[in-house]
Parts: structure tokens; C-alpha cells; sequence
């Protein structure tokens, strides 16, 4: 019997299951799709080409080999698609594989009581980060001099980004060098320091796997009772064979994360000095979001944002029709979301205006957490403005005449 904390070497036992490492995360979501422990399975798949990582729902396991392997060029957040699309799971039972901002996104979400977590089995995988598809393509154009299309496979291994052409032709570029040309992982992976999701019931990849088993196992970490669960009843299935990892591999898995987290804690000091403090951070903020065009995909993408009636759309806040809209929208988004930002990058990722949102919601939630300790998506720990008692404060505000917040706390003569 397994426990939280455990770890293992595990890889498939099912015939026809060719997955990215001894095919274990496949064969687990296999199983609990085939026993019925969950209806579906909530991950991604291969589109068009590798640039268009799709998100899926399947419920027939023949189904899942689409779904394996790695897709690095893909910017995508399961949690939203949750709540909005499959109820929250408050009526079916679903798997999902989660990335270390999917896992954090899920926490906040099901605090704000829009995911029901009973319903949910997170298979985590560790990640290094992702690239942008648009910056994929031309990356692999320009640095490795190869047409995007004829590149079948990418990987990142050892430091480099790796791909693989149809011909077989392999070229890695280190992930630093591209970086700092302005290619590379995301701006807010660049800043990540959650690399292995052990938010998650179970954490899966290939770090620490090496020797005969490199390529061939997965690397799992038991992270929870309903992991345990899950993966002895795998195990006992005869669905996967594990083996206790190597010593060596723990070690290096190790010191693949320590390595992965120090760099995700030198992306925000490089970037968040470049952004300033004070009033000078407060300019370049009001600068930046002077372009704004107010599309909205910035609301509409955010995990944290799911009220049913969005305050930036209130008239007596934001003066409606008025192209950029008055600061007093971005005001609303970062009093709203940024003490629980989880650093997924869809705000920036989806701006039509290339504004950096996701870099002024992460550094501010940074800040909050140095002032009041509370570090968003790794438990169910409520933010900081969750104290506060919304009737209350209504009630507060509607004795003094207005309920516009800016008003009675700085507009108010004595």
C-alpha cells in the first residue's frame, strides 16, 4: 500500500499503450475511465499540428492514445473550462491532467466554491514550462533554420529545447541562450516556481528516471489519500508495474527541481526590478494599459474571475463606450484577483494589445503575500479580501450614501 510521499518507478502493463515514458499516466486515466471511477477525462490533445494542443473530453478510453506524449508549444488552463463548460464537476466525475498553474487554478477555484474537488482525480505533471505556438514558429524558423512544419516532436531535456523533424534530424538550442534573444518558455513561466505539482494527487514525469528505465517508466509521486487510492487500485489492476526509484534518481530529480525553481525565482527578480517599485512601477502600469481596447479577454480567461455580474462592466465604475476605459477597470482586476493571481499567463497570452497583465497581477500578488502570508493555489487557505464580510461592508457603504468605495474612503469631507 502506497502513502503520501511515496514514490515510484511505474510503466504500463496494457498491450497497445505507447505513452511519453512507459506510458503509466495513460494507463492510470485507462483504468479509471474503464472501471468507471470517473466519467471522463478532462487533458489535451494534438490539433492541427503540435503548435495546436487542443483541449479534450474523453469518455472512451480507446480514446486516450490521442492524448499522450508532451505538448510544449500550447498555452492552454483546464480549470476554467471546469466551471464553465462540465458544471464544476458537481455532477460527474472527472480526471484531469494538470500543469503547475492548472493545479493552483483549481485550488482557487474550488475555494470560491466553483469546482466540487470530491469529483476531481488530479494526474500531475511536472512542467519546465511552455512557448507561445506564434513564438514557436518562428523561433524554430529563425534560431534552428528549419521549417516549423517539418518538426513532428519537441521536448525540453538537459537545458535545451529540443525538436525533432520528420527526417529524423535532432538540434537543441540551451533554453537560456533562446531566452534571452527573446524566444523561449513564456514570460510568466520564466517566473514559475512550481514545477512539480504536488497539489495534485498524484505528481508524474520523467525527472529522476535514468539508466534502463530512462524513456521507458514514469517517475510518480503520491501526493494525497485519493492518489494512494488510485494508484494501488492500478497496481493491484495489473495496469501498471512500479519499482522503487533509484537513489541516484531521486537525487537527481532533486536537484532538476531545485535547479527549475531557482530559475523561476531569478525570472522574477530580473523582471519584476525591470517593472520598477512605487510610483514608478504605478506609471509604467498606466502606461502599458493605455492600449488597452477592452475585449475583455483578459476576464474571460482568468481562472480567479467568474463573477456572473463583473464589476468592470458597471457604469457608475467605468464610464462604458470610452476606448482606453478609465484605469478604474484595471483597478477593479488587480483588487479583485491579484492577492490570488496564479501566474498562468492567459491574460497576457490572450491580449490582442501585447499587454503584460499577467507580470502586474503576479508581482502584485507577490507583494500581498510577503504583507499577509497567504500563498495562493497550494491548499484551501481563503485569500485575504475573503475575510472581509460582503454584507457588512454593503451595508457600510449604503449608510454613507454611495456605494462606489473610491467615494467614501477618499472622496469624504469630515
Amino acid at each position: 500500500m502506497s502513502a503520501k510521499g511515496d514514490m515510484f518507478y511505474a510503466w504500463t502493463k496494457v498491450d497497445g499503450i505507447q505513452g511519453e515514458c512507459g506510458g503509466a499516466v495513460t494507463s492510470i486515466l485507462k483504468y479509471l475511465l474503464d472501471e468507471k471511477i470517473v466519467d471522463a477525462v478532462l487533458t489535451v490533445q494534438k490539433g492541427q499540428d503540435l503548435y495546436d494542443p487542443t483541449p479534450v473530453v474523453i469518455t472512451d478510453s480507446a480514446d486516450l492514445a490521442k492524448s499522450a506524449g508532451s505538448l510544449h508549444c500550447g498555452t492552454l488552463l483546464l480549470p476554467k473550462l471546469i466551471k464553465k463548460y462540465l458544471d464544476g464537476a458537481r455532477d460527474m466525475k472527472i480526471a484531469v491532467t494538470c500543469k503547475g498553474c492548472d493545479a493552483k487554478a483549481m485550488y482557487e477555484l474550488a475555494k470560491r466554491n466553483q469546482i466540487n474537488m470530491d469529483n476531481i482525480v488530479m494526474i500531475g505533471l511536472n512542467c519546465g514550462g511552455s512557448v507561445s505556438p506564434t513564438v514557436a514558429r518562428k523561433m524554430i524558423a529563425e534560431k534552428y533554420g528549419i521549417n516549423p512544419n517539418d518538426v513532428v516532436k519537441e521536448e525540453i531535456d538537459k537545458g535545451q529545447f529540443i525538436v525533432i523533424t520528420k527526417d529524423g534530424e535532432h538540434k537543441g538550442i540551451k533554453i537560456d541562450e533562446l531566452e534571452e534573444e527573446g524566444f523561449g518558455r513564456r514570460k510568466n513561466c520564466q517566473r514559475c516556481e512550481t514545477k512539480i505539482p504536488r497539489q495534485c494527487d498524484l505528481a508524474c514525469g520523467n525527472w529522476g528516471v535514468f539508466g534502463e528505465k530512462a524513456g521507458k517508466a514514469t517517475f510518480v509521486e503520491v501526493c494525497s489519500e485519493k492518489g494512494a487510492a488510485v494508484f494501488d487500485a492500478a497496481v493491484g489492476a495489473g495496469v501498471i508495474q512500479t519499482c522503487a526509484p533509484e537513489a541516484k534518481g531521486l537525487e537527481i530529480r532533486a536537484k532538476i527541481e531545485k535547479t527549475m525553481v531557482n530559475m523561476g525565482k531569478k525570472g522574477q527578480e530580473k523582471q519584476f526590478a525591470e517593472l520598477g517599485e512605487g510610483q514608478e512601477r504605478l506609471e509604467k502600469i498606466m502606461r502599458a494599459t493605455s492600449k488597452c481596447i477592452k475585449c475583455y479577454s483578459c476576464i474571460e480567461a482568468c481562472p480567479i474571475c467568474y463573477c456572473v455580474e463583473c464589476s468592470t462592466k458597471k457604469p457608475h465604475l467605468v464610464r462604458p463606450g470610452i476606448v482606453p476605459p478609465d484605469f478604474m477597470f484595471q483597478m477593479i482586476r488587480f483588487a479583485h484577483i491579484a492577492d490570488s493571481c496564479v501566474n498562468c499567463g492567459q491574460c497576457t497570452e490572450l491580449c490582442p494589445m501585447d499587454i503584460p497583465n499577467s507580470l502586474f497581477m503576479h508581482a502584485q500578488q507577490v507583494e500581498l503575500e510577503k504583507m499577509f502570508g497567504h500563498k495562493p493555489g497550494y491548499d484551501m487557505e481563503l485569500p485575504v479580501l475573503a475575510f472581509a464580510e460582503e454584507m457588512d461592508e454593503r451595508a457600510r457603504l449604503n449608510a454613507t450614501g454611495s456605494d462606489m468605495i473610491y467615494e467614501n474612503v477618499f472622496g469624504q469631507e469630515e
